[in-house]
């Protein structure tokens, strides 16, 4: 569990993040959706540790998150950055592993969770590849699967926050991924995930927030804050809202 109280951020002299408030609860997938600037990652960065707020504070499982200690935190929180570097030739399958570091497991069970993990990302062919070999998409999911390794399987009290993890993907293994992260928080875990995507995120998330400028513009189920009215004072599109003709969450279409 995840909860941010008046969260604001400075970058520089610019406050990019402004009184931030949100409870990420297990079982649940949080999208965050907003236009290029509105501070999602900002938010991201903060919700790690990686960046220090101005003000606010960020708590995990009631503890602030700086008093953690690394090791501890990652047994708990794992997160996939919009892009993730690996410079050195190892296999897919050693790739993964990284996520069982900060855990005592044991080889053979270690062994058991990335294959568990790299079949969740659809990555399982990939086990014995190089990941300097693999395509930008294969790298995503293989990362993917790393974070998934890290927490996994999943329960309640992981937490895992997720930066555009369908931005490389072709439209299938954008679904397979968000299929995996929902199976995620159906065992327990709380998710936060960051999409550009609004069907994608109607379709996948139980909740969401919309950024403006780095404030909250919505935050509420996506039938609720995914409305015409919204997404025109944020992002500046004229579109259609309608339930989806199968599924009934909300169908967005670009006038």
């Amino acid at each position: 569990m995840l909860e941010v109280k008046g969260l604001s951020l400075k970058r520089g002299s610019t406050e990019v993040l402004h009184g931030i408030d949100l409870h990420l609860r297990p079982g649940q997938v949080l999208g965050v959706l907003g236009p290029n600037g509105a501070g999602k990652s900002s938010l991201l960065g903060a919700l790690c540790g990686e960046l220090a707020p101005s003000q606010g504070q960020v708590l995990l499982q009631g503890r602030a998150l700086a008093h953690w200690s690394g090791q501890e935190r990652a047994r708990r929180l794992a997160v996939l950055p919009q892009v993730s570097s690996l410079g050195f030739a190892f296999s897919v399958e050693e790739v993964v592993g990284l996520g069982r570091l900060p855990h005592g497991s044991g080889q053979q069970r270690d062994r058991e969770i990335v294959e568990a993990a790299l079949k969740a990302a659809d990555a399982w062919h990939l086990v014995e590849r190089s990941y300097l070999a693999l395509s930008g998409g294969e790298r995503q999911r293989v990362h993917l699967a790393r974070v998934l390794a890290q927490l996994w399987p999943g329960e309640e009290g992981a937490t895992l926050l997720l930066d555009e993890p369908t931005s490389a993907l072709d439209p299938l293994h954008q679904h397979t991924t968000l299929q995996a992260v929902r199976s995620f928080a159906d065992r327990g875990a709380a998710v936060l995930v960051i999409l550009h995507d609004l069907n994608l995120a109607a379709r996948y998330c139980d909740a969401i927030l919309l950024l403006e400028q780095g404030r909250s513009h919505a935050l509420d189920t996506p039938a609720r804050v995914l409305t015409p009215q919204a997404l025109k004072a944020v992002f500046g599109i004229d579109v259609l809202v309608q339930p989806h003709p199968e599924r009934g969450h909300p169908l967005i279409i670009t006038r």
